[in-house]
This record gives C-alpha cells, structure tokens and sequence, in this order.
C-alpha cells in the first residue's frame, strides 16, 4: 500500500481512536485471576492450552477454535486448566460487533486468530497503518463468526441449586438422583426440578450432560485419552461416552477437537 492510502486509513480511524485493543497473557496450569469486571466488552480465546472462565450465572471451557464474547461490567474470573497462551481484545462501545449484553461462546477462525495476533505485534512496535487494515477486516469476521456449542454451562442462582451444582462441577461423574438430591438440600423434586428448567434453561439431566460434554472438551484438548475420559465421567466404557457426544455435539470427540471454523 502507498503511503498516501495509509494516511488516509490512519485518519479514518482517528474517528475510532483506536476501536479495540489486543493483548497476550500466558498463565501456568492452575493459574487463578480473581474476579472482575470491565466497563468495555472484551473478546478471550487461547492460542494454546485450556481456560476457563466463570461468571455468576454460567462457565465456559475454552479449547481449540473456541472464544467467549464477555459482556461489558460482567465479573468473571478465569481458571487454566492447563499452561494457556491467552489473547484478549478489549472493544470501546462503538465499535462492539455485537449490540447483546450477553456472554456468548464464538468460534474463532484462523482468520481471526491471525488478525489478533497481529495487533499484539503491531501494540508492540506501534504500528499505525497495519492496525487501521486490520480493523474492518476484524470487525467484520467477528460478524460472521457462529456461536461454538460445547463450551457453555449455564448457573443458577438459587443457593440450592448451586449446592447441587458446586457438588457436580467437583464429581462430573456423580449419578445421584434430583429426588436424593431433594434430601440432601431440603426441597422437594419437583421444585428442583422445576428451578433447574427456570434458571438455567435445562432439565436437571440436560444440565449435567452438557456439565459433562464442557468437561469432556476440557480434557480432549489437554490430549487426555477418549477412554480415561469415558471412565472419568462416569461411563460404562467409551464407546458409550462417544455415543453421548455424537448425540450431543454432531460429530466424534476427536472430529469435534480437529474441527476447525470455516
């Protein structure tokens, strides 16, 4: 490009003064950062290596291809399961993709994941012209990316429920029944059962299955074999484990690792 263009680029996005910007942490496996929030919606993936993030109402397990869309002021806070090489990129309010206030997982392409990457090297070295190409071309493709499933789980509020919830998420693999599980927290099974439906859009068997597919993703990504995977989470043998991740998620655990956004 000439280097009239350029200026012409960079005057155009003084508008924006810089629309959004990008960064690079690196966290060992168990790694913590507390809760907090931010006034500017944020876009968070990794390059390498597994983060979760919890917010009040929901956790997502980050893996290969897949980001979390984190919604202006929402406290999070963020957990590696594994060594992680995480990107984050922080947008100004008019430059958001996205008008919803709601978190939402995205699948990140080569393409996007490249542009970002990009921007972290031109924070670097300061870059102004190649950081005014990058931004339409950003902007755009996070338009057109699709909601990655699989990475979700949905929390609720209720101190019952997130009793039953917090026992699950240490012992993915517990069968325990809604009715022994109305003993336990002093409340019936059908008003369990109907909380779970309200506050978390799931049934309570939905709601552990999908507790099951995040944890599994979660260990397909830190290349943890299929069957120790299966036994982990409470199957019989894998072959019914793949069974319920096919029903699930569309395609085998190892497809659904390898699959990469279009």
């Amino acid at each position: 490009m000439d280097q009239i263009s350029c200026h012409r680029l960079e005057r155009t996005q003084r508008t924006f003064e810089r629309p959004f910007t990008a960064t690079s942490h690196e966290y060992d496996a168990g790694a913590r950062q507390a809760r907090r929030s931010h006034d500017q919606a944020q876009l968070v993936f990794t390059t390498s290596g597994v983060l979760r993030v919890a917010t009040p109402i929901g956790m997502w397990t980050l893996g290969p291809h897949r980001g979390l869309w984190l919604a202006p002021r929402v406290g999070h806070e963020l957990i590696a399961t594994s060594a992680v090489r995480m990107h984050r990129v922080v947008f100004e309010p008019q430059a958001s993709p996205w008008p919803e206030s709601a978190c939402h997982a995205v699948r990140v392409s080569s393409l996007l994941r490249e542009l970002v990457v990009a921007m972290v090297e031109d924070r670097e070295r300061n870059a102004q012209c190649r950081h005014a190409l990058i931004t339409p071309l950003l902007l755009s493709e996070m338009r057109q990316s699709r909601e990655a499933s699989g990475a979700g789980l949905p929390l609720p509020l209720d101190r019952r429920l997130r009793q039953i919830c917090d026992v699950l998420l240490a012992d993915p693999a517990n069968g325990d029944s809604l009715s022994v599980w109305g003993e336990r927290v002093g409340a019936s099974e059908r008003t369990l059962a109907r909380l779970f439906k309200d506050e978390t859009g799931l049934t309570f068997g939905h709601w552990r299955q999908q507790l099951r597919i995040v944890e599994a993703v979660s260990k397909l990504a830190q290349g943890v074999r299929v069957a120790e995977i299966a036994a982990e989470l409470g199957y019989a043998n894998a072959s019914a484990f793949i069974t319920m991740f096919r029903k699930t998620m569309g395609e085998t655990p190892q497809r659904y690792l390898k699959s990469e956004p279009r």
